[in-house]
């Protein structure tokens, strides 16, 4: 051995025990330590990375982006956690507009509302909740046309019922046209209830061909701010003309191609030739009484003529009035002849006295009868519009 191989052994560092000769040890590699925990599908080396989606094709369209301030989208394979929706904020003196309550509409209560500036709110009333009902009823949907009759002795308030009613039926179905018939051949007095400057009769509008459409009938007919058209009769200041059951059929038959709603006021006898022509075309009465015995048994009388002559399903849609015209009603008269009226199956309602309906001219149910009044009319109305559903498709064919 050289000098030059002596000196480099004595410069290598002394060698260090190694392990016995042999297979190595079998055992799964050593994992270097890191600060999270190893995830699902990690085999060592490098956390993985969120994938990527895949970049779309030149000149396709791009992928979909999350809007800005969205939380991102999670990772495929995994579920992203159900999203809370907000809270509605509650705010002093918000509510949602599904849980607003209706205002009141009169009384104290809107004066309440009125006072606190809508801060207090008490709804409406019980007879405004009421009212609500009704109303709902008339306006109901109807098929075909409808025609009620009204009758009544003289001296009951017969016209002012059959006006009352009808404009209720005009301002609570503006959609439909409604009108009032003046069948009383004693000179009746319906056209000076509802619009005395009225010029059209019975006997023009039957000799006119060429009422084709409605533009030519308004000619003929009169109406109030209600809406409520009329057919007036024969004014007591002309040339006396008496209405046949021929001229009232060909001037029905022209109305029924135009209006929805037919109010007919009835003559005061049962056994007069236009008032039976007038029954044979109705779906429903109003009787009108008033408020003592002899004018509750001419409306019984009136109720056994029409069972007596096979009316019985008209019967049963006829609503009993017992109309307090003068104001002198008996208390406790009125009740006991309600309750004869009731025992056999009538609807009955009592309207008031209101000095609006007592000195005649033009009735205004919207602004100058009493509310208490008009409620009473909005009963009638609502008692006759109950039939309107069990009424057929088309309650006759247009002539």
């Amino acid at each position: 051995m050289s000098d030059r191989d002596d000196f480099l052994r004595d410069r290598q560092p002394p060698s260090r025990p190694g392990p016995p000769p042999g297979p190595p040890p079998q055992g799964p590699p050593p994992q270097r330590p890191g600060p999270w925990p190893p995830q699902p599908g990690y085999q060592g080396g490098r956390p993985p990375f969120p994938q990527q989606p895949p970049a779309a094709p030149y000149g396709g369209p791009p992928p979909p982006q999350a809007p800005h301030g969205a939380p991102p989208p999670p990772p495929p394979g995994t579920t992203a956690p159900p999203q809370q929706p907000w809270p509605d904020a509650d705010y002093p003196g918000r509510s949602l507009p599904t849980g607003r309550r209706p205002r009141p509409a009169s009384g104290w209560r809107k004066a309440v509302y009125a006072a606190t500036f809508g801060l207090v709110n008490l709804g409406p009333s019980r007879d405004e909740r009421r009212d609500a009902q009704m109303e709902a009823v008339v306006q109901s949907a109807l098929r075909g046309y409808y025609k009620v009759g009204v009758l009544g002795k003289g001296g009951v308030g017969k016209t002012s019922v059959a006006a009352s009613v009808g404009s209720v039926f005009a301002e609570l179905r503006p959609a439909d046209r409604v009108v009032a018939v003046d069948a009383d051949t004693a000179f009746g007095r319906l056209g000076s209830r509802i619009d005395p400057n009225t010029h059209g009769s019975y006997w023009e509008l039957a000799a006119d061909k060429n009422l084709q459409t409605f533009a030519d009938l308004r000619t003929r007919v009169g109406n109030n701010a209600s809406g409520l058209y009329v057919l007036a009769g024969e004014p007591a200041t002309s040339r006396r003309r008496v209405l046949d059951p021929a001229v009232y059929r060909e001037a029905i038959m022209r109305l029924d191609r135009h209006f929805t709603i037919s109010i007919v006021d009835c003559g005061s006898t049962m056994d007069a030739p236009v008032t039976q022509e007038a029954l044979r075309d109705v779906d429903a009465l109003i009787v009108v009484s008033s408020p003592w015995a002899d004018g509750a048994s001419a409306a019984a009388q009136t109720m056994e003529w029409l069972a007596n002559h096979d009316k019985n399903d008209l019967l049963r849609r006829t609503v009993v009035v017992l109309n307090d015209s003068d104001g002198h009603a008996d208390k406790k008269t009125r009740s006991l002849l309600a309750q004869q009226f009731t025992a056999r199956g009538q609807v009955v309602v009592e309207v008031p006295f209101d000095p609006h309906l007592r000195p005649g001219g033009v009735i205004d149910v919207s602004r100058e009868m009493d509310r208490r009044t008009r409620r009473r009319f909005l009963e009638i109305a609502a008692a006759i519009a109950q039939h309107f559903a069990s009424a057929p498709d088309a309650v006759r064919d247009r002539r």
